[in-house]
Order: structure tokens, then sequence, then C-alpha cells
């Protein structure tokens, strides 16, 4: 889900760039009022663009930090547990590494 959430304001935020662009490229061909629109709204695009960026961030960062919680909890709950995960995944990192 939260991938799916990640990938939307990406998608998102790369819509809003494009737009502010196309929108300051056609503020250099105008003068005067027009331009001064196209150029606010380009603007705005883009200060909206970058608040969707940091509400992504501020997502990530929060959800890292749950994740991070929960495997602390796991592993001060079953310490024997992940030690055995940790062996088994190190021998076979050491196994692929000896192949070659």
């Amino acid at each position: 889900m939260l991938e799916q959430n990640i990938s939307t304001v990406n998608n998102d935020v790369k819509t809003l760039v494009k737009d502010a662009q196309a929108l300051f490229t056609a503020a250099t061909a105008l003068t005067g009022e027009k331009a001064e629109e196209l150029r606010g709204r380009g603007m705005r695009a883009l200060d909206t663009a970058l608040a969707k960026a940091h509400e992504a961030q501020q997502s990530a960062v929060a959800a890292s930090k749950e994740m991070a919680k929960q495997a602390d909890v796991y592993v001060k709950e079953n310490p024997w547990r992940s030690i055995a995960a940790a062996a088994g995944v190190g021998l076979l990192i050491g196994v692929i590494i000896g192949r070659k």
C-alpha cells in the first residue's frame, strides 16, 4: 500500500512539474499580464508539487519508523529466531560469494 501511495505521489509530482514547465515555456513567449498570470500558475504548480513531495517524504519516514519499531519488538521477543535468521542469511550470502 505504501509503495502504491509513493508511486501515485511520484506520478502527481512529475505531472505537476511538467505542467509548470509548459506554463513557464509559454510565459517566455508572452509579455504583460498574460505572462505574469502564466508564471503565477507555474509557481503555484511547483509549490503544489513540492508540498506533495514533502507529504510523501513524511509518510515514508513515519512508515519506516513504524517498521523499525515492529522489527525491534520482534527481535526482543524472539532473540534466538533473529540470530538463526541472521546466521542463515549470512550462510546463504557466503555460499553465493564462494561460488564466484
